[in-house]
C-alpha cells in the first residue's frame, strides 16, 4: 500500500510535468518506441507487457490498442486484453513508459503527454502495416492517463498545433479520464476533452470517482453532442476511479491537485463487467469483429 500512496502523491507532479515538459522536451526529440512485429497467441504463460496478441485464425482482424494509466501496465490491462481477444480483436499493449526509463510515473513522468499522443498514432500506423490486421478497424482504449492521451489524439486542433503526425484511430474508448485539470501550484490547468474532437469516442466514467470527477466531462460532452460530434458516454453507478484495478483496491488519499477531495479506489466486479460490455458494444458498432 505504501507504494500506491507514494505514486498517487506524486501524480500532481506527473500531471504538471507531463504537460509542461512538452515545450522543454518536444516529443520529436524523444526516441520512437520499438513496436512489436509478431502477434502471439494468448496463453496462461503470456507476459503482461508491450506486445501483440491475436485470436485464432488468419484475419484480417480489427485491432485494439490498450494504453495504460500513469501507473504503467498493470493487472487490469490483462483483463481487458483477454476480453478483447475473446471477442475477435487483435490486441496491442502499448507501453509508453518502460523503454524510456520508468515503468510508471514514479519518480517523474518519463515522457510529456505530447509524446504519449504521438505514440498512439505511431501504434495505429504500425498495426495498419502488419499482415492480419484490417487497417480500417484499429481502435484505442486508454485508461486514466492513457484515456487522456487518446482524447487529445482525437482533437484536430491539438494534432495540428503540436504537431502529431500519422494515422488516427477508427474509434476511441476513454476509461475514467480527466477531461479537465484545473490550475494548482504552478500548473496552469489543461483541457483534454476538446470541442474539436473528431474521432468517434466513448467515455466511461465512475459516478463516485473523486480523482476524475465525471461532471468535468459531462459538461464538455454535452456541448460536443450539441455540435453533433461523434461522442457517447456512460456514468457507472457507485464506481470510483480505477474500478477495474484489483491490485489497487483500498487506496485512499487527498492529494493537493484534487482540490481537497478525498480520492479512493475500490475494485468493483459489477462495474468492471458493465464497462466491458458497454465498451465492446460501442466497438462492435464502429469496428466490428466479423
Amino acid at each position: 500500500m505504501r507504494w500506491i500512496t507514494r505514486w498517487c502523491s506524486l501524480l500532481c507532479v506527473l500531471m504538471a510535468g507531463s504537460l509542461t515538459q512538452a515545450s522543454a522536451q518536444p516529443a520529436g526529440r524523444i526516441a520512437d518506441l520499438v513496436l512489436p512485429q509478431q502477434a502471439q497467441s494468448l496463453s496462461f504463460f503470456s507476459s503482461l507487457g508491450m506486445g501483440i496478441w491475436k485470436p485464432e485464425g488468419d484475419g484480417p482482424f480489427p485491432a485494439l490498442i490498450l494504453l495504460h494509466t500513469c501507473g504503467g501496465v498493470s493487472q487490469h490491462i490483462g483483463t481487458w486484453r483477454k476480453e478483447a481477444i475473446t471477442r475477435g480483436y487483435l490486441v496491442m499493449i502499448l507501453d509508453s513508459f518502460s523503454a524510456r526509463g520508468s515503468p510508471s510515473c514514479r519518480p517523474r513522468a518519463p515522457i510529456p503527454m505530447e509524446r504519449g499522443v504521438q505514440d498512439i498514432s505511431d501504434a495505429v500506423a504500425h498495426l495498419a502495416a502488419l499482415p492480419g490486421v484490417d487497417p480500417n478497424r484499429i481502435g484505442v482504449m486508454g485508461f486514466s492517463w492513457g484515456g487522456m492521451a487518446a482524447l487529445l489524439n482525437g482533437s484536430t486542433g491539438y494534432r495540428a498545433a503540436t504537431p502529431i503526425n500519422g494515422r488516427t484511430p477508427t474509434a476511441v474508448v476513454s476509461v475514467y479520464p480527466s477531461c479537465y485539470i484545473g490550475p494548482f501550484s504552478s500548473f496552469p490547468g489543461a483541457e483534454f476533452l476538446r470541442q474539436d474532437l473528431a474521432t468517434p469516442t466513448l467515455v466511461l466514467m465512475g459516478a463516485a470517482d473523486t480523482e476524475s470527477p465525471p461532471q468535468d466531462c459531462l459538461d464538455r460532452l454535452t456541448q460536443l453532442r450539441e455540435r453533433r460530434a461523434p461522442v457517447e458516454w456512460e456514468v457507472i453507478s457507485d464506481a470510483t476511479h480505477c474500478w477495474d484495478c484489483q491490485d489497487k483496491h483500498g487506496y485512499r488519499s487527498s492529494p493537493p491537485w484534487a482540490g481537497g477531495r478525498t480520492v479512493e479506489y475500490r475494485y468493483d466486479g459489477k462495474a468492471t463487467g458493465l464497462s466491458i460490455e458497454r465498451a465492446f458494444a460501442f466497438l462492435a458498432q464502429r469496428m466490428p469483429a466479423r
